[in-house]
């Protein structure tokens, strides 16, 4: 996509098989939630000489961490024949691009669901403390002994103070960015999916897409977990607003139930949803005791 999209210093910056990519790409949070300008101006803004130094650690790589160097693109070494300050902003211009092409449109849902998943870390922080919270975030990361482990190809330690944390809709897998030019002076920042096991929408029986028709069915099942319109719309690739249409309607049904949890409203089945869930239609009935009008509401009827 960034080929197509002509971003040709991000599109050789990138890294399909993971590996090193120049810190100042992915700036640390300002704060909880920091506006999408604020983080562009912040790569914008990069000093020159810290662009330059992280340029070559790319290219020079570091061997005792496991890290292997690499002769440095064409597109980017002629960048950088411009200067640090013109590799900060083109690649500023370049992520906003691809910002406004694959976020953008989907950006309310995703920061919706992102919101919902910091207010779960927060209470299981509160309730738990940092153990719980650190095993809680992926099966890659461990927090054992007094060690934070993430699973990688590569090999370093690190004694630090403060760790950022960092959840992400569109990581694969667990990341680790460690500052290769500075050391201990900027923090690791993980990063990690949400949900990743839960990104899929879950798959109702052709039975219950029958009763309740396909996407309210997809919804009714996907609702094992308690979750949010915003992330459901994300995973289901549904507005926020026709995911709330059907919600609305299992909810007069009685298959579903809402309870707000901090910033966002949590739907979650009651116990008919449940055994809807778990049921086999048959023919013309189905094997619960519900009463017909749930059947009529369900279908908006």
């Amino acid at each position: 996509m960034l080929r197509r999209a002509r971003l040709p210093l991000l599109s050789e910056l990138a890294l399909d098989g993971g590996g090193y990519v120049p810190d100042f790409l992915s700036p640390h949070p300002s704060g909880p939630s920091p506006a999408v300008e604020e983080e562009l101006e912040q790569v914008r803004c990069t000093p020159p000489e810290r662009v330059l130094s992280e340029l070559e650690a790319l290219r020079d790589g570091r061997p005792r961490h496991g890290l292997a160097g690499s002769e440095l693109p064409a597109g980017v070494q002629r960048a950088r024949a411009r200067g640090g300050a013109h590799v900060a902003r083109q690649a500023a211009d370049e992520v906003r691009r691809y910002w406004e092409l694959a976020f953008a449109p989907h950006w309310e849902a995703a920061k919706a669901a992102l919101d919902a998943e910091v207010d779960r870390c927060a209470g299981v922080l509160a309730r738990h403390g940092a153990a719980r919270l650190f095993n809680s975030l992926h099966s890659g990361i461990r927090w054992a002994d007094g060690t934070l482990r993430a699973e990688s190809r590569f090999r370093i330690a690190l004694p630090v103070p403060l760790v950022v944390v960092v959840p992400s809709l569109v990581a694969p897998r667990p990341g680790v960015a460690v500052d290769a030019t500075r050391g201990k002076a900027r923090p690791p920042m993980l990063v990690y999916p949400v949900c990743d096991k839960a990104i899929a929408p879950a798959a109702p029986s052709a039975e219950m897409a029958q009763l309740l028709g396909p996407t309210r069915a997809g919804l009714l099942a996907e609702l094992a977990q308690p979750a949010s319109t915003a992330q459901l719309a994300v995973r289901h690739f549904l507005s926020p607003a026709t995911v709330s249409y059907h919600l609305g309607v299992l909810h007069r049904a009685g298959l579903v139930a809402r309870a707000r949890s901090g910033r966002s409203v949590l739907y979650r089945r009651t116990p008919e949803g449940v055994r809807l869930a778990g049921s086999r239609w048959m023919g013309r009935g189905w094997l619960l005791g519900s009463p017909q009008a749930a059947i009529a509401h369900a279908h908006g009827r």
